[in-house]
């Protein structure tokens, strides 16, 4: 088997040898993963670790159903609260391998930058949304793009605004004509 390799290695080089820098790494011999590592004797060590002393839990950190107990180390910078947090709570419930873990954490994640919009509004604080956005930044560095983007949005507002105008006037003149009798 080795040989085959060898002559399918050799066969490549010389089809694409006058390449630059192609077929560096097609000797086997020279292959960096092998061996894998320097084999010490102390990989047994590493078996007796003693587990970090547990961190403080004063508050509510969600973690993984399909580990047993805490991380001994955790971030804590932004408790689950709000809507949002109900989300991650019910995103926690399930195991990391669905859509119904992953999708409520993205969608806790847009409705948390929201609720924190509203939590600078109630604070007296006016969020300053281009410079938050990025939005100085592409403007500086990529025009088309932001441009593209502020149109396709103002479009898409626009048609909703319309959309739910006519549902309402529709239901409106239904109502109407449903009494008029």
């Amino acid at each position: 088997m080795e040989n085959k390799i060898d002559v399918a290695a050799d066969s490549m080089a010389n089809r694409y040898k006058d390449i630059p820098g192609w077929g560096h790494d097609a000797d086997p011999k020279n292959n960096p993963t092998y061996p894998m590592k320097n084999y010490t004797g102390d990989d047994h060590e590493r078996l007796n670790w003693e587990r970090p002393v547990q961190q403080v839990t004063d508050i509510e950190v969600l973690h993984s159903n399909e580990r047993p107990s805490l991380s001994a180390v955790f971030g804590v910078a932004a408790p689950p609260s709000g809507l949002s947090g109900m989300l991650r709570r019910f995103a926690f419930k399930h195991s990391e391998s669905t859509y119904s873990h992953w999708l409520p954490l993205v969608l806790a994640d847009r409705i948390n930058m929201i609720e924190g919009i509203v939590e600078d509004i109630g604070k007296g604080h006016i969020p300053n949304v281009f410079a938050e956005r990025g939005w100085n930044a592409e403007w500086k560095h990529n025009q088309k793009s932001f441009i593209t983007k502020v149109v396709v949005g103002v479009a898409i507002t626009s048609a909703l605004v319309l959309i739910l105008k006519s549902r309402k006037k529709s239901r409106r003149e239904q109502n109407q004509s449903h009494y008029s009798y």
